[in-house]
């Protein structure tokens, strides 16, 4: 793979290919006001936005901004649709062929056939080898402060230049990140933010693995772990990635990045892991409690939906049975007042 991006931004403007990226952007969202207006006139709305982005008079809409509460409080904001479907087209045909394929292996966020699983899995794999091999090691456990709230525009930018040496893709994506006035801040909510993010850490990664060479080392967006065999390489280690942030990214680590001995267990992606089992947080489990008795409640009004309840029900079960939940799932079936209800069969301990 060519290590620039060359001559590659006008082949893009395919009208096929913005039909792609409508078609991305409109799933479940078929039913939105903004979505069917789009769609009365799609292929001339469509090539509008082509032309736009082909004479550069292309400008980013205004953001609606709204708050979301779980997992923790934070400011989401959403964009008009046209732009969502430029953010499809943008990520899809210049972010993930040509930028991702260099992401190293231990990156799991955001990137097709990982995921959190694969993370917890492979972190697992790596505590075992170091339990085989050392008996005794220390874990590293970073993350960082308000990450989303604190990259650096230009940085981000810089990084990018790296591999866009096409003008009119530069000036693009110039154009996408600088989308307001800030010059810090990426909004959550944006399809670019996800993948920005993850190759602004993407620097981090190789600082890691080639630099500091740190064989066992894992990173899901911004939370990061690394394995090595004593406290004293663990306090050295860390010290080295906290000047790196610092200084190269212009962000902090968060106050509660640590480094602990093995036999604790390690937290990550909704699990307690250790080199034999894993456990879920308790937060997880607080969660799906909260939500029987909302449901039990919603239940004795005649007012539960079913559906939802099989969705976040069947999204908890795939979530919580990776580790040892028999008996919980036990207990929590029994809670639900609605559990012999024929609408309800999916609730069993299978």
């Amino acid at each position: 793979m060519s290590k620039t991006i060359k001559n590659v931004f006008v082949k893009k403007l395919d009208f096929i290919l913005f039909i792609e990226a409508h078609n991305r952007a409109k799933k479940s969202k078929m039913s939105k006001k903004e979505v069917l207006k789009f769609e009365l006139d799609l292929e001339t709305n469509l090539i509008n936005l082509m032309n736009k982005i082909k004479n550069g008079s292309y400008k980013v809409g205004k953001y609606r901004s709204f708050t979301v509460y779980e997992p923790k409080e934070r400011l989401i904001k959403s964009l008009p649709y046209c732009d969502r479907i430029v953010h499809q087209w943008y990520v899809e045909e210049f972010i993930k062929p040509f930028i991702v394929p260099r992401f190293i292996s231990d990156t799991y966020a955001c990137i097709e056939g990982r995921g959190t699983h694969k993370a917890v899995f492979k972190l697992q794999e790596y505590m075992r080898i170091m339990k085989k091999n050392w008996g005794k090691y220390y874990i590293v456990k970073c993350d960082i402060k308000k990450f989303f709230y604190n990259i650096d525009r230009n940085i981000l930018f810089n990084i990018l230049k790296k591999y866009f040496k096409d003008k009119k893709l530069l000036a693009f994506t110039h154009k996408i990140i600088f989308d307001n006035d800030e010059t810090v801040s990426i909004p959550i909510g944006n399809y670019t933010s996800q993948y920005f993010a993850n190759i602004y850490l993407n620097e981090l990664d190789h600082y890691v693995k080639e630099k500091l060479k740190i064989k066992y080392y894992i990173r899901y967006m911004d939370d990061f772990i690394f394995l090595v065999k004593t406290k004293e390489e663990a306090k050295y280690y860390k010290d080295c990635v906290e000047n790196f942030v610092n200084n190269r990214l212009n962000l902090e680590l968060n106050p509660k990045s640590k480094y602990f001995p093995n036999h604790l267990g390690i937290e990550f992606c909704g699990y307690k892991i250790y080199e034999t089992h894993l456990l879920l947080k308790r937060r997880c489990k607080l969660k799906i409690k909260r939500n029987i008795n909302k449901w039990n409640k919603l239940y004795l009004e005649d007012r539960l939906d079913s559906n939802k309840v099989m969705m976040c029900w069947n999204s908890w079960v795939a979530h919580s049975e990776k580790a040892c939940n028999y008996n919980l799932k036990k207990i929590l079936i029994g809670k639900c007042i609605f559990k012999d209800n024929p609408n309800y069969s999916f609730l069993k301990t299978r």
